[in-house]
Order: structure tokens, then sequence, then C-alpha cells
């Protein structure tokens, strides 16, 4: 059972019939206690009736009729087998008159009724059934009033179900009304699912939060709050599309017009025209992985995994790693600093990171130039640093090239795609570190890349 409707439903008409259930059972018990208290208040005043109007035995008693056997002169012994004449009125009640020297002057079902009891209320066996009976003391007189308990119980059945009546309406009643309510209460989610449903994939706008109730109402909030990230993520990946479509176009475009040169080159210009066609396939091969590499951080998709990373082990695996390039180009690359650092990060991302550090750094240097990683630790914080002596990048423009596409000098080809720093940019935001570029000691640009400290083991 998934439905909120239904959960409220069933424990709150459950908790309405449990306590219906306990409340009748509550009132059937009331009512029982009172229609006894009322049954022997008439068996009393009845009793008092008959000595406030100085009621006496029937003639009758002193000449009974035929069927009838004489009066006893003593208390007479009860009778387990009465005779049926008198068995047909035992439904009612019997009233007798007892002497003070407990002889039975008078009984209304003549010699037959429970045994002379103390005054007062009792509740007695006699005949093979309860009875109630009420006592009397009198100067003169005894007077004593017998009811049978099956018949009280009789009665009182007979006008029992009409006590369970407002309570089986009650529950009907609230139950509809417990109905409605949950619909009325439930009915602003509906509204907010109809909303949310009579949206197309392009209607991102918030949804309106005024109208909708305290517990609601965080809801829409959090779902304005995804709309708006979406919308944003949308929006960056429309713009990197467009984006990108430019840019391959000119490298593709490049690359095919060099293989039209190259088929049409003389023998012995044709390998000077493939080694173009190569380098404009490396260009165009290296942006596609960097939009690739820019695509997959935009979309976010990729599970992050955390974990202690010695960065100063990564940093010299890509010195490593981009040692032969440096060389075929005639730069010094090498980890001049190597302090054992360690931070939490993911390693799919900071080996990204490194490659496009040192790619970019090796790009944007001259052949015969110096490109030094330092890696250090202090107060807490681990530092890698990529140093070069190149060209540098101006203070004011600094900001602008950790922009996509921002290539400063877009007329040089080995300029590269204008992601790198880019990308660079966006790894140390989501793994917690805090990027700078300044200028470096021989005059070129320092890219810093900062994060929190691990204990080294």
């Amino acid at each position: 059972m998934n439905s909120i409707r239904q959960r409220l439903l069933f424990w709150q008409i459950t908790a309405l019939i449990v306590t219906s259930v306990l409340v009748s059972a509550f009132t059937y018990h009331l009512a029982w206690q009172a229609f006894n208290r009322v049954r022997d208040f008439g068996m009393e005043q009845i009793a008092h009736s008959v000595v406030r109007h100085g009621v006496r035995p029937h003639s009758w008693a002193l000449d009974p009729p035929e069927h009838a056997a004489p009066r006893p002169t003593a208390r007479p012994a009860p009778q387990d087998n009465p005779p049926p004449w008198v068995t047909d009125d035992l439904g009612r009640f019997i009233s007798q008159i007892w002497s003070t020297d407990a002889e039975l002057l008078y009984a209304s079902v003549e010699g037959i009724g429970p045994p002379l009891q103390e005054p007062g209320f009792h509740n007695v066996e006699w005949s093979g059934e309860a009875w109630r009976v009420y006592t009397l003391v009198d100067d003169e007189e005894i007077v004593q009033i017998a009811k049978t308990e099956s018949d009280r119980a009789s009665s009182f059945a007979q006008m029992a179900p009409w006590l369970l009546v407002p309570v089986a309406l009650l529950v009907l009643l609230l139950g509809l009304l417990i109905r409605v309510a949950v619909n009325r209460a439930l009915a602003p989610l509906e509204a907010l699912g109809q909303d949310i449903r009579r949206r197309d994939e392009k209607d991102l706008q918030a949804i309106a939060t005024d109208g909708l109730p305290e517990e609601v109402a965080p809801l829409g909030q959090a779902l304005n709050q995804l709309l708006e990230r979406v919308s944003r993520l949308l929006t960056r990946q429309r713009q990197m599309l467009a984006d990108a479509a430019h840019e391959l176009n000119t490298p593709l475009a490049a690359v095919k017009l060099q293989a039209q040169l190259t088929r049409r080159a003389p023998p012995g210009e044709r390998e000077a025209a493939l080694d173009e066609l190569d380098q404009g396939i490396a260009r165009s091969t290296h942006l596609v992985a960097q939009l690739l590499q820019m695509a997959r951080l935009e979309a976010d998709g990729r599970e992050r995994q955390p974990v202690p990373l010695r960065l100063d082990q990564l940093a010299a695996d890509v010195v490593a790693a981009f040692s032969a390039r440096a060389e075929a180009r005639g730069i010094d690359l090498g980890l001049d600093r190597r302090e054992a650092a360690t931070v939490q990060a993911d390693p799919q991302d900071l080996r990204v990171l490194l490659d496009n550090l040192v790619d970019n750094a090796l790009r944007h240097t001259p052949p015969g130039s110096r490109v030094d990683l330092h890696v250090e630790q202090a107060e807490g914080r681990a530092q890698l640093s990529v140093n070069d002596n190149g060209p540098g990048i101006a203070e004011a423009d600094r900001q602008r090239v950790l922009e996509r596409f921002v290539r400063l000098n877009p007329q040089n080809e080995a300029t590269g795609s204008g992601l790198g720093l880019a990308i660079v940019a966006q790894i140390a935001q989501q793994n917690g570190g805090l990027l700078t570029l300044a200028s470096s000691p021989p005059g070129g640009l320092s890219v810093r890349v900062a994060f929190s400290a691990l204990p080294t083991t």
C-alpha cells in the first residue's frame, strides 16, 4: 500500500472503528447498569407502595380456589418443579407478603416464590433461574418483590440495538468526512502533479509555491531548485554543442584541405604534405578528446570516488608519460620539488587535471623552454604547481582563459582548443581544490592547484 491517501484512510478509519467499538462497549455497560438501577428502583417503589397503602392478603387466600393448594401456615419449602400454571407467570415479577415471624401470608403466585431474604437487594437462584429480589421490612409485615434476570436481559436486549444506531451513524458520517478531508488535504499534491505532467521538456519554469501548504512547500522549493539546475545544465550543454560544432568546423576543414593538397602534391613534396596532414589530424583528435572530457564533466554522470591519493607520485607518473613528447620539442620537463603530499580526490579526475596542465604548458612554451612541476605541503594544504618560462598570460586575461574555447592567440595553430584550463578549473572545483594563475619566477605562467592535505603515511 504505497498510496498516501490509502494509508491515511486506513489508519484514520481503523482508529475510528476501534474507538467506536470501545465507546459502544462502554456505553452498553453504562446503559445496562442504568437499566438495572431503574428496574431495582421500580421494585423498591412497588414494595414501598404495598407498605404505604396497607395492602393485605386477598380474601381468596383464606378460601382458595379448587385448583389452589391450601395456604401454608409456615414458610414453604422451595419447589424445584412448580406446576405449569405457575411457570407461565414466571416472566413477570412475584410479590410476597410475610409476617414478622417469617410466615408467608400472601404470594402473587400462590405458595410459590423465592425464599425470604434479608432486607435489601439480593441475587437468588430459585427454580432453576436467577432472580433479583428486594426485601422491605415494616413494623407489621415483610414485603418481598422478585423478578427473573432473564426477563431483565430480554427486555434490555430489545432496546440495546437502538443504542448502537447512533454509533453506527456516527461511524458512517465520520468516515465520509474523513474521506473528504483527506481528499481536500491531498488536493495540493494532485494539483502539483498535474502542473508537472502538463509541462513539456522545454518548460523548466519554477513552480508557484505561494499557495502550497507548509508541508508541501519544501517539496515545491526542492523541485524548483532541481529545475533550475537542470535548466543551467541544459543551457551549458546547448552552448557547448554550439561551440563544439563551431570549433570542430575549422580543424576538419583544414584536414580536408590538407588531404586534397597531399593528393595533388608532387612526389618530392608529398612527404611534407603528409606531415602537415598528420599534424591536422592530431589537432582534431586532441580537440575531440578534450570535448569528450568537458562533456563528461558537464553531465556529471560519473560517480566520483574520492580516495587518499599521493599527489607527488601522480606528478611523477605524469612527467614520465610526457617526457618523450617534451624531449621531441626540446623542452626540459621535470619534477624539481617533490614533497610527500596526500589528498582526498578522485584519481581519474586528478590524472586528467595534471595531463591538461602539462599538455597546456608544452603547447604554449617554445622549444628550448623549461616546464617544472612542484609538489609541496604546508599548513594543512597540499599544492601542485606547473611553472614554465614561456610567454605567460597577462593578469587581465587570467580569469578569461578559464572559460571554454578562449584562445588568446587564435592565429597560432599550436595554441590548442582553448579547453585545457577550463577543464582544469572544473575538475579542481568538483574535487574541492583551489585554482590560481600567477607569474612564474622565470617570467612565464604558474598554474597552482591547492587541496586540503591528509596525513601522509
